[in-house]
Order: C-alpha cells, then sequence, then structure tokens
C-alpha cells in the first residue's frame, strides 16, 4: 500500500469519481460512502451523541458514527486536534470538533484533519474536502466508484 506523507503530493494523479469507498481505519469504520466535495476545505464526519472529555490532559471526543447506509453505529473515540468555526453550504456558522484519523481513499492513506457534524440529513456519512484532495486527486464529476464499488445491498446513491 502506498502511504502519502502529510504535505506530500502524488507523483501520478489518481482519479477518483465523485462518490468513493473511505476507511478510517483507526476508528473501525470501513467501506463508508463518501462524498468528493471540492468546494470544502476540510472533510467532515457525520456524528451524534458528541461527549468531550480528557484523556491523560488532552482533550478528547466520545461520538457514534455510521459505517455507511445499511450498518449499524459505531460507538468512536478520538483525540480532539482543534475546534473551528466553519461555514456550511447554507451558510450556517458552528463551532466543530477537529479530530485526526488516517484516512484510506483506494490503495493510498494518510493522516487527515475531520470535523465532526450532524450529517443525518445528508446522502453521505462522510465528505472529503481540498485539504485531502490536494494530494494530487483528479475529481472525475461525471463517474463514482473508479476506486472500488460498494457491495449492492443498501447502495442506492
Amino acid at each position: 500500500m502506498a502511504k502519502v506523507r502529510k504535505h506530500s503530493r502524488l507523483k501520478e494523479p489518481v482519479e477518483i469519481g465523485w462518490c468513493e469507498l473511505v476507511d478510517l481505519p483507526e476508528l473501525g469504520l470501513l467501506d463508508m460512502h463518501a462524498k468528493i466535495d471540492t468546494g470544502a476545505r476540510t472533510s467532515s464526519l457525520h456524528a451524534t451523541h458528541v461527549k468531550p472529555f480528557e484523556r491523560d490532559g488532552a482533550p478528547w471526543v466520545s461520538f457514534r458514527s455510521p459505517r455507511s447506509i445499511g450498518h449499524r453505529p459505531q460507538d468512536c473515540e478520538a483525540q480532539v486536534i482543534a475546534t473551528r468555526r466553519i461555514t456550511s453550504s447554507n451558510g450556517h456558522i458552528q463551532t466543530r470538533f477537529v479530530i485526526g484519523a488516517i484516512m484510506r481513499l483506494g490503495p493510498l492513506e494518510w493522516p487527515a484533519q475531520i470535523t465532526l457534524a450532524n450529517r443525518a440529513t445528508m446522502a453521505f456519512p462522510i465528505l472529503i474536502g481540498r485539504r485531502g484532495l490536494r494530494r494530487g486527486f483528479l475529481v472525475n464529476s461525471g463517474k463514482r466508484w473508479l476506486l472500488g464499488k460498494p457491495s449492492k445491498e443498501g447502495t442506492k446513491i
């Protein structure tokens, strides 16, 4: 598996579709249906039951997130690396926790910054923003699942 380090770029661009399967292995979230969004700066993960706490003097957060359509929600914990004021696509400003996690898209993985947000009204539990894409991904808005197709059950996207 090729690993991409923070601030590095791919030698050759990798074409991806407007939706792809993404893994956050440290959180146990695998084969998540992700929307690729070049209009968003930061990636965002659907999270409910968000509760901040402290572990060994550092800020952490517990939350619940679905793995994908048709999967039961999963309880997760992650260290908080920041809080940010985010303006959503509808202009609403909110403060969100930012966590760090390894993100895997196809054969590539890298350390990502991900905001936690309630995306219950959205079709995809995770959105991949420009910070993740700047490593050399090329988004083909006319295609989807270029790096692997989801299982048939529950897929209506």
